[in-house]
């Protein structure tokens, strides 16, 4: 099985859980689940998760499906209630109508609720196989989702006047990223904190392309409303250093991203997986796509 097939069968099958197989359940708030996580995109998080897993042995590989699974259920909350009127406001996302504009806001807000939960319950299933394993990855992800230092952390900075602009990023975006490469190899039997700097230093890396992006493209390519941060006013990297400075940055991170992975068998596999990343990360710029420039 490939590793994309993979990852699609284990958030399905998450997926199919939540909604109830076959228990009465509310049928659109069923139908909410199933469009805020398919189709996927490019499954960044729950690929890098796998991909760290498999480099350490993936000796419990149900573990490391369920903890992707979780993963990716969470990113998709988050993206459900970041397009929410309160928050961005944002019509589209992945090239189709949000949540809340194809179901309505009460779902919406429900659905990303029950994503949630529906990720935490799908890490505690896998309890009986490798306890001490699951306890880990339920506090890493727990840690990465709330406050102080997760997701929720990263979307309370925006409501604070003075903005801590390294807190903000890494709570924001490079979370989950910390999540992804310290859960792969908690699921495999590793230590996770050797991992931190690499899931650091990527989601590092996605934030400033997305910020790039953000500038650069329009919504038709985006798949999502363009120019939200200077519509919003937050701080970014084109703002603080051009475009050119912003993706002068971006190598410079992921060149040391890779140079952060940890001794593995997997190593090489591994590093070659961020290489591929960086490629599609770094926006191609002309002259004429620059703005002010």
């Amino acid at each position: 099985m490939g590793l994309n097939t993979r990852i699609e069968a284990a958030i399905a099958s998450a997926v199919t859980q939540g909604q109830g197989s076959g228990r009465a359940t509310p049928p659109k708030l069923a139908s909410a689940l199933h469009y805020a996580t398919a189709p996927g995109g490019a499954r960044i998080r729950p690929t890098i998760l796998t991909s760290v897993a498999l480099a350490c042995g993936d000796d419990r590989p149900q573990i490391s499906d369920a903890a992707a699974a979780a993963l990716e259920l969470i990113h998709c909350a988050s993206l459900v209630h970041d397009d929410l009127p309160c928050f961005d406001d944002a019509d589209m996302r992945r090239g189709k109508a949000s949540v809340h504009r194809a179901y309505s806001e009460p779902l919406a807000v429900l659905a990303g609720d029950s994503l949630i939960v529906l990720a935490f319950e799908t890490l505690a299933q896998q309890s009986a196989h490798a306890p001490d394993r699951v306890a880990q990855l339920i506090v890493t992800l727990a840690q990465r989702t709330g406050m102080p230092g997760g997701i929720c952390a990263g979307q309370g900075w925006e409501s604070e006047a003075e903005i801590d602009l390294k807190a903000y990023h890494q709570a924001k975006t490079g979370a989950l990223f910390i999540a992804a490469t310290q859960m792969g190899a908690i699921a495999a039997g590793q230590e996770a904190e050797p991992w931190f700097e690499l899931g650091d230093r990527i989601g590092e890396a996605f934030q400033v392309a997305d910020d790039l992006r953000d500038a650069l493209y329009d919504a038709d390519t985006l798949g999502k409303p363009a120019g939200q941060d200077d519509l919003h006013g937050r701080p970014n990297a084109v703002t603080q250093l051009g475009v050119h400075g912003a993706i002068s940055r971006l190598k410079d991170i992921l060149g040391g991203a890779i140079a952060s992975i940890p001794s593995c068998p997997g190593e090489a596999q591994l590093a070659e997986m961020v290489r591929m990343y960086a490629e599609r990360l770094t926006p191609v710029v002309s002259k004429t796509t620059v703005p002010g420039e």
